[in-house]
């Protein structure tokens, strides 16, 4: 069987979803069809490849498309059963697969497949969906294109609109394409680079059209006052306020949260069609799918104060969220899926930019790229007539559309720790490290704070993208640098939920050749750094008002008195009273204060390879390279403890199964009787 229709069809998916200005990501889906031979009959059979359900155009594979036979995805034009029931016909895709694996076909199919031409593609790009949403959109596209390309009412996507479509090019052999009312366009050729070319046709003479035609300022004039504020005040502002925010848009369903201050954002939050425009919501399906049908404006200057803003927010949610009960209400059928939800997804604060939530990061991310493409469009539009979306009757059948609801319970079962983020000091190396690779995989954001950035960075790279975890420089010894490590993962992240003080060092000398450096060098990365480290997480906490897990990593030698230790075992020991304290301060707010005390961790630890190692072995008399199995010999269960058995007690306590347990130390030693609290 010759690939070469689905290897060409995925590098044209590839080039094209690269481009944000050609589609959105996940959006849009392409086609291509070929002759094979039936590995059964031997006979010539007609295929379509075409990229599948929830795939992305930008990143696509072969794995990603769909493979249908043709002849019998045709014939289904024959059992239809009409627009009441189209919804039917997605089932039906299944019976047209051609042998196995492959991606679930998606709701567009129909389009593709009903088309007559050998190559279709079907896209999102900012500039088509202005001329779609445009009030006379019909009449300007005639204007922009000619009979070249054509126009097609709104209908949503499914069965009738392939039939349409499919009508149009019949009936219109000189069109290379469609612009489809308050969606996007579509393109077809007889080859596959034709169809690209058609494609970048159609979105570039769109833009000229509406550069050359279009007015100054669609938006309307700057507001005084809603200007956007300088970078620095901006991004400081915007840190205060991301977890108060954060803390709204997870009243129902905890959230992840993005931060974006392009120009695009803040010139469109500083115009005075700012609230009629955003009130009138998205109109591509994939964009309100991703930011809810309309988001929450902040009324108030740039000017205003934090404290005023934040009084509004709170204000201006429990509005929003009548507002969104009730537009379920209005349109909500006895067959309609529950209401998910009716916190906002798009957070707009003139001066300051644009705050984007969902169930992780990337989700969070992309809510965010497709209201900026929604602010394109709506400029677009405005520019050459009337920003006129697709009525909120129609966007609710969309959003609790039984087919949208099923591709969601498709969806795997969230990890422990999904919609959590983490910040793990001492991250970079060591027991740190583990414990931020455990809370990674099991579905947390995490945030890598070391002193060291090679090292923080290197963690960070090994667990993924910047959705998963960031790196950050910090010295826990001083104040600002702490507090600067949480308000970059506010800006990242939204905010901080789970917080693991466990940046360390350790000086082995007896009592009369401690010196006070070294005295106030150990007391004040783990005693002072610690209390810096959980200030600031706290307040970072409080304001979400969302509780959270602040989690210490002490020591067996916290309890226990061991020769030639005594800064080190003082400090941990204070390490060992702070959590006491907090869980005792903070219980109020829902924040739970733990510790663990390890002992005897020598692979992979950072501590012990920085000379501790070797000092400890002088102590007890053993080789440095033996030190761990004396350690281990040393226990009751007599074995080695390793960094992962310290992130395992980590995420013990803060994956959920001892949700009521605060003040707790759990020992981490493999048995060790001296250090057994009492």
């Amino acid at each position: 069987m010759s690939k070469k229709p689905a290897v060409d069809l995925v590098a044209r998916s590839n080039r094209l979803g690269a481009d944000p200005r050609n589609t959105n990501y996940a959006g849009g889906n392409t086609s291509a069809k070929g002759a094979v031979t039936d590995p059964v009959t031997h006979q010539e059979t007609e295929l379509m490849w075409v990229k599948g359900s929830g795939g992305d155009l930008g990143t696509l594979t072969e794995s990603g498309l769909s493979v249908l036979r043709l002849d019998r995805l045709r014939s289904l034009v024959d059992v239809y059963p009409g627009l009441e029931r189209e919804d039917e016909m997605v089932a039906a895709f299944d019976y047209c697969l051609h042998g196995r694996g492959g991606a679930a076909p998606s709701i567009d199919t129909a389009m593709h497949g009903l088309v007559d031409a050998p190559h279709v593609d079907h896209l999102h790009p900012d500039s088509g969906i202005a001329l779609a949403t445009a009030k006379d959109g019909e009449a300007l596209t005639k204007q922009c294109f000619g009979e070249r390309v054509l126009w097609v009412p709104w209908r949503r996507p499914g069965f009738q609109l392939g039939l349409d479509i499919a009508a149009i090019k019949s009936s219109n052999p000189q069109a290379i394409g469609c612009i489809l009312g308050g969606h996007g366009i579509t393109a077809w050729a007889q080859t596959s680079d034709q169809c690209e070319a058609n494609s970048l046709e159609i979105i570039a003479a769109a833009e000229a059209f509406l550069a050359e035609h279009g007015k100054a300022e669609p938006f309307g004039a700057v507001l005084a006052g809603f200007e956007a504020l300088p970078q620095t005040e901006r991004r400081a502002r915007a840190a205060l306020l991301a977890p108060v925010i954060r803390g709204l848009a997870s009243t129902d369903h905890p959230q992840v949260g993005h931060y974006a201050d392009s120009d695009v954002v803040l010139d469109f939050c500083s115009r005075q069609k700012l609230a009629p425009l955003a009130a009138l919501g998205t109109s591509c399906p994939d964009h309100f799918l991703r930011t809810k049908v309309r988001p929450l404006v902040v009324d108030l200057p740039a000017t205003a104060s934090v404290e005023q803003i934040t009084v509004r927010l709170r204000e201006l949610h429990m509005a929003y969220r009548q507002e969104y009960a009730a537009y379920y209400e209005r349109h909500a059928t006895p067959d309609s899926p529950p209401m998910r939800g009716a916190d906002p997804a798009i957070v707009l604060v003139p001066g300051v930019g644009l705050f984007s939530f969902g169930s992780d990061k990337q989700t969070a991310r992309v809510a965010s790229e497709f209201y900026i493409n929604a602010i394109n469009v709506m400029r677009g539009a405005e520019a050459v007539s009337t920003y006129t979306p697709i009525d909120e009757a129609e966007k609710f059948r969309i959003e609790y559309w039984a087919l949208e609801e099923a591709k969601l319970a498709r969806r795997p079962n969230p990890k422990p720790l999904a919609a959590r983020v983490a910040l793990v000091t001492g991250a970079g190396s060591g027991i740190g490290r583990a414990i931020a690779q455990r809370l990674a995989a099991e579905g947390a954001c995490v945030v890598i704070a070391d002193l060291d950035a090679g090292n923080a960075a290197s963690v960070a790279e090994g667990i993924g993208n910047s959705d998963k975890a960031i790196a950050v420089t910090v010295n826990v010894t001083d104040a600002e640098g702490v507090q600067a490590a949480f308000d970059f993962a506010a800006l990242a992240f939204g905010g901080v939920d789970l917080v693991v003080n466990n940046a360390g060092l350790s000086i082995s000398k007896p009592l009369l050749d401690t010196t006070e450096q070294d005295w106030d060098l150990q007391h004040d990365v783990m005693a002072k750094g610690s209390f810096l480290v959980s200030r600031a997480a706290a307040r970072t906490m409080i304001d979400q008002g969302l509780g959270g897990d602040i989690v210490y990593i002490s020591s067996k030698n916290s309890v226990f008195a061991g020769p030639n230790n005594v800064a080190y075992g003082a400090a941990k020991a204070d390490q060992a009273h702070q959590v006491r304290l907090l869980a005792a301060e903070l219980g109020e707010h829902g924040i739970r204060v733990n510790g663990i005390n390890p002992d005897g961790v020598v692979r992979g630890s950072g501590i012990f390879a920085g000379g501790w190692g070797a000092k400890r072995a002088a102590v007890y008399g053993v080789p440095e390279e033996e030190l761990g199995a004396y350690y281990a010999q040393r226990t009751l269960l007599k074995r080695e403890v390793l960094p992962e058995h310290v992130a395992a007690a980590v995420f013990a306590l803060t994956a959920g199964d001892l949700s009521q347990t605060t003040g707790l130390h759990i020992p981490v030693d493999a048995g060790v009787a001296a250090a057994f609290l009492r």
